[in-house]
C-alpha cells in the first residue's frame, strides 16, 4: 500500500501542473517583445510630431532667413537659396519707410491694447452674468450672440464705416479698436461663461458670506480661478487686431495712424510695380515677434484654457 501511494505522488506534484509546451524562456520573451514595440511606437510618435514641427517651423525660418538676404538676391528670379553674403539693408529699408517702422508698430499696439482691455472687461462682466444670473430670455441672448459668429465681417464693413463716421471716429485708433472689440467678443463671452461655469457656485457663495460683495467676489476670488480663460480670450483678442489687414485699410484714411500689415501692403512695391520681397520678408519677421513672444509666455494658461473653458464639462 505504502508503495502504491509512493509511485501515485508524482501525478499530483509541480510538474504534473507545468504544460507539455510551455517553456521557462516564453515570459522573458513576451516582455521583450512588448518592450520593443512600446519603443517603436514612441519613436514613431516623436519622428511623426518631429516632421510636423519642421513643417510649420519651416515658413517662420525662411522669412527670418530671407529678410537678412540683400534686396537683390531677395527679389532674384530664380530665387537664390543662399545668399551672396547677410545684410540688415531690409531693415534699414524698412524703418526708413514713411513715418517710420516704430509709428506704425506703436500704431498697431496702441490698436491691440485697447481691443484686448475692452474685450476682457466686456467679455468678463458678460461671461459672468450669462453664467451666474437667471433672467428671462438668457439663452436667446447668447444664442444671438453665437449667432454673429457666422456673419463674415467683410459683409458688415460698410456699415460699420458710416456708423464710425456719424459718431465722428472714421479713421482713428479707438474706432478701428471698436470694430475689433465687436469682432472678438462672441468668443470672447462664451469662452468666458463656460470658465465661470466650472468654477463651483460654493466658492462664490463662501465669499459672499464672509462680506464679499458681488463685485468685490468678482475680483478677488472669481478672476484669479478662471484665468486661464480670460488669457486665452486675450490672446485671440491680440493676434485678431495685430493681424487685421482689412478692417484696418478700409477704415483707416490717414497715413499717419496705419497699422504695420496696412504698412507693409502699402511697402510691398518696388522699382516698376515689382514686391520687394526682402522688405516684405523683414516686416512678416518683425510682425510675427511679438505674437510669437506672448504665445511662448502664457501658452501653459492658453491651452489650460482652451481645454477647461471652451469645452464645458
Amino acid at each position: 500500500m505504502s508503495n502504491t501511494l509512493h509511485s501515485a505522488e508524482p501525478e499530483f506534484g509541480p510538474e504534473s501542473e507545468v504544460s507539455p509546451s510551455a517553456s521557462p524562456h516564453d515570459a522573458p520573451g513576451r516582455r521583450r517583445f512588448v518592450g520593443i514595440k512600446g519603443r517603436s511606437s514612441v519613436t514613431l510618435y516623436y519622428l511623426v510630431c518631429g516632421v510636423l514641427t519642421l513643417a510649420f517651423l519651416f515658413p517662420i525660418v525662411w522669412s527670418a532667413f530671407t529678410s537678412l538676404y540683400p534686396p537683390a538676391d531677395a527679389s532674384a528670379s530664380p530665387p537664390k537659396y543662399l545668399p551672396s553674403h547677410l545684410s540688415f539693408e531690409n531693415y534699414r529699408n524698412l524703418a526708413a519707410y514713411g513715418a517710420g517702422i516704430w509709428r506704425y508698430l506703436g500704431n498697431s499696439a496702441s490698436v491691440a491694447a485697447m481691443t484686448v482691455v475692452m474685450t476682457l472687461i466686456l467679455c468678463t462682466l458678460g461671461g459672468y452674468g450669462f453664467s451666474r444670473f437667471r433672467f428671462k430670455g438668457r439663452n436667446l441672448i447668447f444664442v444671438v450672440i453665437l449667432a454673429t459668429l457666422m456673419i463674415p465681417f467683410q459683409s458688415i464693413l460698410n456699415p460699420l464705416f458710416v456708423l464710425l463716421r456719424w459718431m465722428h471716429l472714421q479713421g482713428t485708433l479707438f474706432g478701428l479698436s471698436l470694430v475689433y472689440t465687436t469682432f472678438q467678443l462672441p468668443f470672447a463671452v462664451f469662452m468666458m461663461r463656460n470658465s465661470f461655469d466650472a468654477v463651483p457656485r460654493e466658492i462664490e457663495e463662501a465669499s459672499l458670506i464672509d462680506g464679499c460683495t458681488l463685485l468685490q467676489s468678482l475680483r478677488i476670488v472669481m478672476l484669479p480661478l478662471v484665468m486661464p480663460g480670460l488669457v486665452t480670450a486675450g490672446l485671440f483678442a491680440f493676434f485678431g487686431s495685430w493681424n487685421e489687414l482689412l478692417a484696418a485699410l478700409i477704415l483707416i484714411n490717414d497715413s499717419g495712424n496705419y497699422t504695420l500689415p496696412v504698412m507693409l501692403l502699402n511697402a510691398q512695391s518696388g522699382q516698376l510695380g515689382s514686391i520687394d520681397w526682402g522688405l516684405m520678408q523683414a516686416g512678416i519677421t518683425i510682425s510675427i515677434l511679438p505674437c510669437a513672444a506672448l504665445f511662448l509666455l502664457l501658452q501653459r494658461y492658453y491651452i489650460h484654457g482652451l481645454i477647461a473653458g471652451a469645452v464645458k464639462a
